[in-house]
């Protein structure tokens, strides 16, 4: 019973039903070791003991009734951006430090009524505004393969979590990256969703028309059985589209790699910082998959240079926009004796939020300013059209598109990148966002110094079983999705 945090959901689904353990005994395991080993990496900022096993003992009673989901018994970790019912949800930041959500969101309803069980609620960039998880008001989440690194961000307290075992699979969210660069950083698989395929009833916003829930685990196979739970129409959800969900786990093998066209953008591999080991252990993944019968076909997209300055209008004034809400009036963070109604505004909100959050809003209330909105908003917007039709241009040749998911591997905590620098290493994500499309990162290695490398598969809408079976199929003829870092094997 000391080895279950080594099993994938399928044999965790496998064992439940053959009541070759409990949930109770599972739950415990995973409880036992985030007492034990979170200390260190600082993955969860709220641990639910009580609930998670109260979950695990209705789940175990439905598994002997002989009705329960595929994934019913099995812990999961929410990024905390996800509203959950009578649990904090603080979305990394000290103005929601306060919040006790009213309602579940939609990705944590779909779950529960599976019957996965909640361990509890993980570290994140304050507002999803990071890449690195830094600006957390709960402080920075350690990187498990070296945890004087970042796990990456925003997601960086679900990869974390899953990369040193204290849950087996978790909920991330992505607005320009937020789950494949944190994925790649930490060595684990992480699935972007189309736009609209997942809901965003009860995430917090950040960006609205950018904001994706998806799956983050081990191997694309775990991902699946995640998506298969959180996928579909929501009427809740205005841009939740109505479109009928594949069974991803089914699906897995239903894309031959043989003959499969994967395009190379050459703007992609000529970027200036593009780290040596990055680059040479992405290309050794490409040629694995050529091996397996891929054709590997160079393309043009040439719109890669716009893509941080499109995004870095069009997010932060949907942020401006988003975050408008958190005034020190009705919920949140309110400052203490204001002297009026302005002083409780303009004190709750530069004390409530952080220094990169504070600069987000700045630069979008300054794009949607008068004067400014038609020569920054409106034209990012035109170019963002632009930058979904060179994709859409592509996709008429190849099946998918590969790239690195993050130009270098994880940064030292206190690397103290500036913005700038900060924001140029998310090139090769913020596209996908922009375009509403598809992705996944997959492990393919390591660096010199043994820190994760990641390949990013594009796809075009809707196509997220077809990427899931590509890297499925990788993973069944590779091994870096089954390697731990040290910390992962420490036993509870």
């Amino acid at each position: 019973m000391t080895d279950l945090h080594r099993l994938s959901i399928r044999e965790l689904s496998e064992g439940l039903k053959q009541a070759q353990f409990s949930s109770r005994e599972l739950t415990e395991h995973y409880l036992k070791r985030i007492a034990k080993i979170d200390a260190k990496v600082k993955s969860y900022v709220t641990v639910t003991a009580e609930q998670a096993l109260a979950e695990a003992d209705a789940a175990d009673a439905a598994l002997k009734a002989g009705h329960a989901h595929a994934l019913a018994g099995i812990p999961l970790a929410h990024k905390d951006i996800f509203c959950t019912q009578g649990i904090k949800t603080s979305a990394g930041s000290k103005m929601l430090d306060n919040f006790i959500s009213p309602y579940d969101a939609t990705v944590v309803a779909k779950a529960k009524a599976a019957g996965l069980v909640t361990l509890g609620k993980v570290n994140m960039d304050e507002f999803a505004m990071g890449s690195t998880s830094e600006s957390s008001y709960f402080g920075a989440t350690g990187n498990p393969w070296a945890l004087d690194h970042v796990p990456g961000g925003s997601s960086g307290g679900s990869a974390a979590a899953v990369a040193a075992d204290l849950a087996p699979i978790a909920t991330g969210t992505d607005t320009g990256g937020s789950i494949r660069q944190p994925a790649s950083f930490c060595g684990l698989t992480g699935l972007k969703p189309t736009y609209g395929r997942v809901s965003r009833f009860g995430m917090i916003a950040y960006a609205s028309s950018l904001d994706q829930g998806g799956p983050m685990a081990r191997s694309a196979e775990d991902c699946a059985y995640l998506m298969n739970v959180i996928a579909g129409h929501d009427a809740k959800d205005s841009t939740s589209v109505d479109k009928e969900v594949d069974d991803y786990v089914a699906n897995l093998n239903g894309t031959a790699v043989k003959g499969l066209r994967i395009g190379i953008p050459k703007q992609y591999f000529n970027v200036a910082g593009l780290d040596a080991d990055v680059k040479a252990r992405v290309e050794e993944s490409l040629k694995k998959l050529e091996e397996m019968g891929a054709t590997l076909v160079e393309i043009d997209l040439n719109m890669t240079e716009a893509y941080v300055p499109t995004y870095y209008l069009i997010a932060p004034a949907e942020a401006s926009s988003n975050l408008s809400r958190y005034d020190g009036v009705r919920y949140g963070y309110r400052c203490e004796n204001p002297k009026d109604i302005l002083d409780l505004y303009k004190r709750s909100r530069s004390e409530g939020f952080g220094a990169e959050v504070q600069r987000r809003i700045l630069i979008g209330t300054y794009a949607l300013s008068a004067g400014y909105y038609d020569a920054y908003y409106v034209k990012a917007q035109k170019v963002r059209r632009l930058i979904q039709q060179d994709f859409l241009k592509a996709f008429e040749n190849v099946n998918v598109i590969a790239a690195p998911s993050a130009p270098t591997t994880a940064y030292k905590i206190g690397a103290n990148l500036s913005p700038t620098e900060m924001y140029l290493g998310d090139i090769y994500t913020l596209a996908v966002n922009l375009a509403g499309l598809p992705a996944i990162n997959a492990p393919v290695g390591f660096d010199k110094d043994s820190l994760p490398v990641g390949l990013q598969l594009i796809g075009n809408y809707w196509s997220e079983s077809q990427l899931l079976s590509i890297v499925h199929q990788y993973q069944q003829n590779t091994d870096w999705h089954t390697k731990r870092a040290t910390i992962a094997e420490e036993n509870a």
